[in-house]
């Protein structure tokens, strides 16, 4: 079996503010052992469910160089650095069986949801992908079930649990924080969300076949709401971009890998 871990930082136990995820600020340095051992925890999963697997991490926040590798399991294959292939879901291919996401979020603009965005907190309000709006579990999710990857696990606060059911119903959901705000959560030990993810995931890849994720075949009709007008000026450069609103660009991708690298590409042009 080869597993595909994901691994972001807003959803880890224990994170509630900006300043708990950013290189250089107070608290980053000492969370960094946090997403760490909360990766651990899903690779020691895997393990338990199949003791011949091989298990990729794919760093999915920021610039990707948050986990300490010295402290990795070192059984895992680990994905790190900007810009890979595919950014949060490098790795995934064909020969992926299950695809698991730790640490995740809730989308841009879910209320009561610890630090919630889609792609880029500084520049994507929302992106809707034939109408329908999806956040980076909903995105990375369709991905991987293009591949015919079944994402079986997501872990982080309880908005993104419940995000999980609409997506793709019947992943397995561990709620390490219960959010008060987006700033503001109960949160669970970290020693206790470590056991609970380990003790999920091989069962999550048991029932890896009950999973219906969301899946999208063949063209994909892709909108994104910037937050700034001079934003979605910069994302017009992309030949087959149009404005539609004063903040919302249109793409018509021809599939849906092609309209998550444009999401990519507008968070990266915006941000500029």
């Amino acid at each position: 079996m080869r597993v595909l871990i994901s691994v972001d930082m807003e959803g880890i136990a224990g994170i509630v503010d900006p300043e708990d995820i950013g290189p250089g600020q107070a608290e980053y340095e000492r969370n960094r052992k946090l997403i760490t051992a909360e990766t651990n925890a899903a690779v020691r999963g895997v393990y338990a469910h199949d003791p011949g697997a091989q298990v990729l991490v794919s760093e999915a926040h920021a610039a990707f160089r948050n986990l300490l590798p010295e402290l990795l399991d070192r059984r895992a294959e680990l994905l790190r650095g900007d810009p890979k292939p595919d950014g949060m879901m490098s790795g995934l291919a064909d020969d992926i069986d299950a695809a698991v996401f730790i640490g995740y979020h809730g989308k841009a603009g879910t209320p009561r949801s610890v630090l919630s965005h889609t792609m880029s907190g500084r520049v994507i309000a929302d992106v809707r992908c034939d109408g329908r709006s999806l956040g980076e579990l909903g995105l990375n999710t369709a991905l991987a079930a293009h591949s015919g990857v079944p994402a079986v696990l997501v872990s982080g606060d309880d908005t993104v649990a419940a995000e999980a059911a609409e997506v793709a119903p019947g992943m397995h959901t561990v709620v390490v924080k219960r959010a008060l705000g987006i700033r503001a959560a109960a949160l669970l030990h970290p020693d206790e969300a470590c056991d609970r993810i380990e003790r999920e995931v091989p069962v999550a890849l048991a029932g890896r076949q009950n999973v219906r994720p969301l899946r999208f075949d063949g063209p994909v009709e892709l909108e994104i709401d910037v937050l700034r007008p001079h934003m979605a000026e910069r994302v017009l450069l992309v030949p087959g971009t149009e404005l539609i609103g004063g903040c919302t660009i249109r793409y018509g991708a021809p599939d849906f890998p092609t309209a998550y690298r444009i999401i990519e590409l507008v968070a990266l042009l915006g941000g500029i």
